[in-house]
């Protein structure tokens, strides 16, 4: 499962302006639309929320900004996950090189699901609307986080996201 990393915020985050984080997640979201049928609007929200604007340790450390887990390094996180309850954990998260290759593999898991099922995140496609796609995500588990599909809908129309949906 996939839940938003807990907060410690390290000496060399990068300082981004709320729109500059929305402008460079949607310079790499809005081409994967086409290929990957994901909503924009959908990744950079998931992006702000995942990554608390760029500002997360895993977002600063290893340039994860969805808090997909299944790194390899034996570096773990806290993260706290939902189960009747909300717990601390700790886990492994994937590394990346750039925030590019965070949002492209991201596009990819979505659009490919998981090993164990391919179609998990097929809802996310299919979707008429942004909310749609945020409760498919909820849906298919990618976050224990009861409240996820709310706090998506209203990062995306606090912020007007959908303006890059095609």
């Amino acid at each position: 499962m996939i839940s938003q990393a807990v907060e410690n915020e390290p000496a060399n985050q990068k300082d981004w302006t709320k729109d500059a984080f929305i402008n460079e997640v949607a310079s790499h979201a809005v081409p994967l639309q086409a290929s990957h049928g994901i909503r924009p609007s959908v990744t950079i929200a998931q992006a702000i929320l995942e990554s608390n604007w760029g500002k997360s340790s895993l977002s600063q450390q290893e340039n994860n900004y969805f808090g997909i887990k299944g790194g390899s390094d034996g570096r773990k996180y806290a993260t706290l996950e939902y189960e009747e309850k909300w717990k601390e954990i700790h886990a492994s998260f994937r590394s990346y090189p750039s925030l590019e290759a965070s949002v492209t593999d991201y596009a990819d898991l979505i659009n490919g699901g998981t090993e164990w099922n391919p179609e998990l995140y097929r809802g996310v496609q299919e979707a008429s609307s942004y909310q749609e796609a945020a409760q498919a995500l909820y849906s298919a588990g990618y976050a224990t986080d009861p409240t996820y599909p709310e706090k998506i809908i209203e990062i995306i129309e606090l912020y007007e996201l959908d303006r890059f949906d095609k």
